[in-house]
């Protein structure tokens, strides 16, 4: 591969089109691997990143390019199933011609410009997907949000992020309504649904009427693209953007390598399109040419879930470790998965029992993963590679991943440290700009040549990483980040929360679960503490978006406190962890 690469004539790509043209010539290889090795080559740091990238153009009208030529095979490249009967199947044709009627829609309907925001609060639909494209085709930045956010969340995102359109379903569409006059940015309101609502176009209707015919936006490589919304310990929650490459480019390496994709594979991640995930899907699997599957389940099911892998051809399946806890037991000797033949894991620590038991049902490894919103994958078990229980793997290309102490020197083998990426002096192409509008979280993140992840660990010797802690108080509950500061805010609306803090507490199935520790105001301290329990826990669900509220509470006369009053949720804890 590196022999081809040389020569002038690859020196600094103005665009992926002529990078991949020059690729082309120079490589003997079928037309779709040539293509797929010179986005590789880029994703593992070996090219430059062109100066110009778009997904939508350079990616997936490519393969419709390719599919038309009869070099791609006959799997479509998005299928969706709900589980009533009902399927959608697009081949990547389709998804370009459907995706540029949206895209019309954008434009011309809302009258959204390159740069302009738009948040997708949807939940597992076609038109989540669609949308998307529709985004990257018109340079519209978008904004995923997951289908529990609650008015006040979604008050809190359109402000701060200024978005100028909405795309929803019926059941948020009234909570959308009732802030939309505190909203002064939000100029357009899409509703996905079959029926009407005033103040709202209707997005299935317009989409019916609206032209196959849209040139794409020519967006350069470090454009914006996206913006995720993540909690942290102190605060609301922080804006992470990326740009047009950092997702589009930089998972064509790991599509492969960790997520062990083919052109002829069908992929299923069985998470939210709010969380970061669904991303991590679709870019990788459409870079490869593979078919996305996405099943449509209102909540987790276990039995759903394991007669889908029985039913249909999904070759290659991920979620997250609390799911494959729950696969595990159930009976797995009623099920035949015909197809499978690789699967993956992230989002949380995965408990070796559970790989163990996974891999005498089904002969599969776990292949965990490990990375964060701001990045793609930072570690992961690679495809072929010795797994080590209990590890996240090895770096992945092309990040420098190293143990650093706080200072950011780096450590040597088998020291717990900071787990951190080197970005100088180059910062790698596939991570977030920065935490937007706040450029003081942007630095903390960073010490010396480092970005700091905010989670301990250790390498070995041999380039395993093995993960110990977070450095902050962030709960991760199922791989759902929840920030203490959210729920405790929540909490403190009630009459009856003199004082509170919140900190993660250990839970068999979930991993870690939210713990509130409440101090009572006086007119409540006799009251019953079981029914008080689910009050509160009723309360918490109604403020903020439900996943968030405490599984367990506790009653404490005080809480743990610095000299200067405040309240130390480490103490809290390691009081939980035994530690």
């Amino acid at each position: 591969m590196r022999l081809w690469l040389r020569g002038p004539d690859l020196r600094a790509p103005r665009s992926s089109w002529e990078f991949c043209r020059v690729y082309t010539q120079l490589s003997p290889l079928p037309a779709p691997q040539k293509i797929l090795a010179g986005w590789e080559a880029i994703s593992l740091g070996r090219q430059p990143v062109p100066e110009y990238f778009n997904f939508a153009h350079d990616v997936l009208d490519m393969w419709a390019q390719q599919e038309k030529a009869g070099h791609r095979p006959s799997s479509p490249a998005f299928w969706w199933v709900d589980g009533k009967g009902a399927e959608v199947k697009w081949s990547f044709d389709e998804l370009g011609m459907q995706s540029r009627k949206a895209a019309n829609i954008l434009e011309k309907v809302c009258s959204l410009k390159p740069g302009d925001r738009m948040m997708l609060v949807l939940p597992r639909l076609p038109e989540w997907w669609l949308v998307s494209v529709a985004c990257m085709r018109t340079g519209v930045v978008m904004i995923p949000g997951v289908s529990q956010l609650t008015e006040k969340d979604l008050k809190y995102r359109l402000q701060v992020s200024r978005a100028k359109s909405i795309i929803t379903s019926d059941s948020l569409a009234p909570h959308v309504d009732a802030i939309s006059a505190e909203c002064p940015s939000l100029q357009a309101k899409l509703l996905v649904s079959d029926a009407s609502r005033p103040g709202w176009m209707n997005f299935r209707e317009l989409l019916q009427e609206a032209s196959t015919e849209h040139s794409c936006v020519r967006t350069k490589s470090g454009d914006p693209m996206s913006i995720y919304f993540t909690s942290g310990t102190t605060g609301a929650p922080k804006m992470v953007e990326h740009s047009q490459c950092s997702y589009g480019l930089g998972f064509v390496a790991s599509g492969s390598r960790w997520m062990g994709l083919t052109g002829s594979d069908i992929f299923w991640n069985t998470t939210d399109t709010g969380w970061v995930k669904a991303a991590w899907s679709l870019f990788p699997t459409w870079a490869i040419g593979s078919c996305l599957f996405v099943h449509e389940m209102p909540r987790v099911d276990t039995k759903v879930i394991l007669n889908t892998l029985s039913r249909f051809p999904i070759t290659n399946f991920c979620c997250v470790p609390t799911i494959f806890r729950l696969l595990v037991q159930e009976d797995l000797t009623r099920y035949q998965f015909r197809s499978l033949r690789h699967c993956l894991t992230g989002g949380e620590a995965l408990n070796p029992d559970v790989r163990e038991k996974w891999k005498c049902h089904t002969g599969l490894e776990l292949h965990e993963g490990y990375g964060q919103s701001e990045t793609v994958p930072i570690c992961a078990n690679a495809r072929g590679t010795k797994i080590k229980s209990g590890s996240m793997g090895r770096a992945s290309p092309p990040y420098d991943v190293q143990i650093v102490d706080d200072e950011g020197n780096v450590l040597p083998p088998g020291e717990a440290g900071n787990i951190a990426v080197r970005i100088r002096p180059t910062r790698p192409f596939c991570f977030f700009h920065c935490y937007l509008d706040n450029p003081e979280k942007t630095a903390a993140s960073e010490q010396g040549d480092f970005y700091i992840t905010g989670d301990r660990g250790r390498m070995d010797t041999d380039g395993y990483f093995w993960f110990m802690g977070r450095n902050d108080d962030v709960i991760n509950s199922s791989s759902y980040r929840i920030g203490p500061v959210e729920v405790e805010s929540a909490l403190a609306e009630h009459p009856a929360v003199l004082e509170c803090a919140v900190a993660s507490s250990p839970d068999p199935i979930r991993g870690e679960v939210v713990k509130a520790f409440i101090v009572l105001s006086p007119a409540y301290s006799s009251h019953d503490p079981e029914a008080l329990t689910r009050e509160l826990q009723e309360h918490v669900k109604r403020v903020t978006a439900p996943y968030k509220y405490p599984r367990k509470v506790a009653f404490v006369s005080e809480l743990p406190k610095t000299v200067s009053g405040k309240i130390q949720r480490s103490k809290l804890r390691k009081q939980e962890w035994g530690r």
